[in-house]
């Protein structure tokens, strides 16, 4: 189901709760909406659709990966970024890492590592820092 985008700086301020296979179905929702959004969207978070869990989606070359539970464990070759938001209005600067690896679930919930380059890497560590309560 295609979700509103939260744009209430104060909830979207708030950590993720991890996610449990009951929330499978948050997985699709940011799919519908990430499609709706695929203009000018590459990632969102779930916070982003109004819920507080660890859950992400970006798009890999215009192929959606979701991801629950997901943890940034390496990072390399940091940068200066410029970047928006739907949830916010105009663009900031931010620091992000040329190349990440994370640990995730995935929707059978088996453990994947992924190691992302780029900018792929950089709509994952946005939508990571969304999951802490971090805004741009």
């Amino acid at each position: 189901m295609i979700k509103p985008i939260v744009k209430d700086v104060l909830f979207l301020q708030q950590k993720s709760q991890e996610a449990s296979p009951a929330d499978l179905s948050v997985g699709q929702d940011l799919l519908d909406t990430l499609r709706a959004h695929q203009d000018d969207c590459v990632g969102l978070a779930a916070n982003m659709i109004g819920v507080k869990k660890r859950i992400i989606i970006i798009s890999l070359g215009g192929l959606p990966l979701v991801m629950y539970n997901p943890r940034l464990k390496k990072k390399a070759q940091p940068y200066q970024a410029e970047e928006s938001c739907l949830s916010l209005t105009g663009s900031r600067k931010t620091t992000r890492y040329t190349e990440i690896e994370v640990d995730y679930l995935d929707a059978s919930w088996q453990k994947r590592t992924l190691t992302l380059k780029d900018f792929p890497a950089q709509i994952c560590q946005h939508e990571l820092d969304h999951l802490e309560g971090i805004l741009i």
